[in-house]
């Protein structure tokens, strides 16, 4: 803080960092309030406290954001142990209060008595829509498999909107692009998965994470369903609900003979990586797939197989394609290598092409200087290490996924 004057280190004390201010929880017992290892912090706030992600004005800052597991039934309270006044030249603390109340529904509890009050009716909370699909996952700490369900709803389900403006405030904090959507509009699906546990006696169930898809119309009589939002709550990332819940979807359309293929809306990186892991899990056991056939190369048979049974597009099929012939190949084979990275490569070669076919209408409108300056632009040694780095890139995460499917 060097250079500041005395006032600035002052104030500079009152700013904290909102992802360590803001506290979540998702609460089954009255003790879980207490319990600092069921709180979890968001990766993002920049929606709500601008880009810095810092609220100003206090010191040992808290905002409380506590959900009843299943209802998703909100806590909201803030707690500091020191607040700007009048005393520094009239600066005043944000309004963080307001900034929190845009985003979460009204009806929220701010103490706790009410919040334990509603926890004790959260027995009667159902899951809404129709079951779709149910799964276990093994629990090494509870030396038991739990079980989960996998729902989909609508907003003709009773309740589901208002839960559903509960469920929607965490993509704020996990989505970085996140926005809310438009639920009048009735081409969204909701699917929603569910925990199952015990209390007393009795079975609960617990919010675990969710997925929204729009069904876009393509002429003349299909539709294109598109993933838009998906978000698994961090208490259960790394159990292989991510994988379970787009698998689920992905057969819930499939065995529609309106929709054409199924795609996804700015997918993240992560996304793009369990996706890959659940289309080459369903493509893996088609005929077209076969050892022989993927050495035989991409073919368009493989397109046709997989968009008229597993309703996937051929982007996605050529990935597909990739993985598993990566699988048949042996690597260590010279020629069998070879063959598998020149035919990878040739996809990849793609955008290089179109700039050289960038290029050859440049040298017949270009003056000389102008295409000198377009020249030193395309480097063709940067083009093949780039190309080179891709192809390992792309290997790298190939293998990830053929190691996960190995243990599926």
């Amino acid at each position: 803080m060097a250079g500041l004057t005395p006032m600035e280190k002052k104030l500079a004390e009152y700013k904290c960092n909102t992802n360590e201010a803001i506290q979540l929880k998702l609460v089954r017992f009255p003790e879980d309030l207490e319990d600092d290892n069921t709180t979890f912090n968001p990766e993002y706030s920049h929606q709500v406290f601008g880009d810095d992600e810092v609220a100003f004005g206090y010191k040992g800052l808290k905002i409380l954001l506590y959900y009843i597991a299943g209802n998703l039934s909100t806590l909201f309270r803030i707690e500091y142990t020191s607040k700007v006044n009048e005393k520094f030249d009239c600066v005043e603390a944000d309004d963080v209060e307001s900034k929190i109340r845009e985003i979460i529904p009204p009806g929220f509890c701010t103490n706790t008595d009410d919040f334990v009050s509603l926890l004790e009716k959260e027995v009667n909370f159902k899951p809404f829509g129709m079951l779709l699909h149910t799964y276990s996952v093994h629990n090494e700490e509870a030396g038991e498999d739990i079980a989960y369900q996998i729902y989909k709803a609508d907003m003709t389900c009773p309740g589901f909107r208002e839960y559903h403006e509960r469920l929607q405030t965490f993509l704020m904090w996990f989505i970085e692009t996140a926005s809310f959507i438009d639920v009048d509009d009735e081409r969204w699906n909701y699917f929603i998965v569910f925990e199952k546990y015990n209390k007393d006696g009795a079975t609960l169930f617990a919010t675990v994470g969710y997925m929204t898809v729009y069904n876009y119309y393509v002429y003349p009589d299909k539709t294109r369903p598109r993933v838009s939002q998906m978000l698994i709550l961090p208490p259960f990332q790394g159990e292989g609900h991510g994988a379970q819940l787009l698998e689920t979807v992905h057969r819930y359309y499939m065995s529609s003979p309106t929709v054409l293929d199924i795609t996804a809306e700015d997918p993240s990186e992560n996304y793009i990586k369990l996706r890959d892991f659940v289309l080459v899990k369903l493509c893996q056991d088609l005929l077209c797939f076969s050892p022989g056939k993927l050495m035989q190369g991409f073919s368009q048979e493989m397109v046709m197989e997989a968009q008229q049974k597993l309703k996937i597009n051929k982007q996605h099929t050529r990935r597909v394609y990739e993985i598993l012939r990566l699988r048949a190949t042996d690597m260590g084979d010279a020629e069998q290598s070879r063959s598998y990275r020149l035919d990878v490569k040739r996809r990849l070669i793609g955008p290089y092409k179109k700039k050289q076919r960038e290029l050859a209408k440049m040298r017949r409108c270009l003056r000389p200087e102008e295409l000198t300056n377009q020249l030193n632009q395309i480097d063709l040694n940067m083009q093949h290490e780039q190309l080179e780095e891709s192809f390992q890139q792309l290997v790298s995460d190939y293998r990830r996924v053929l190691e996960r499917l190995a243990q599926a």
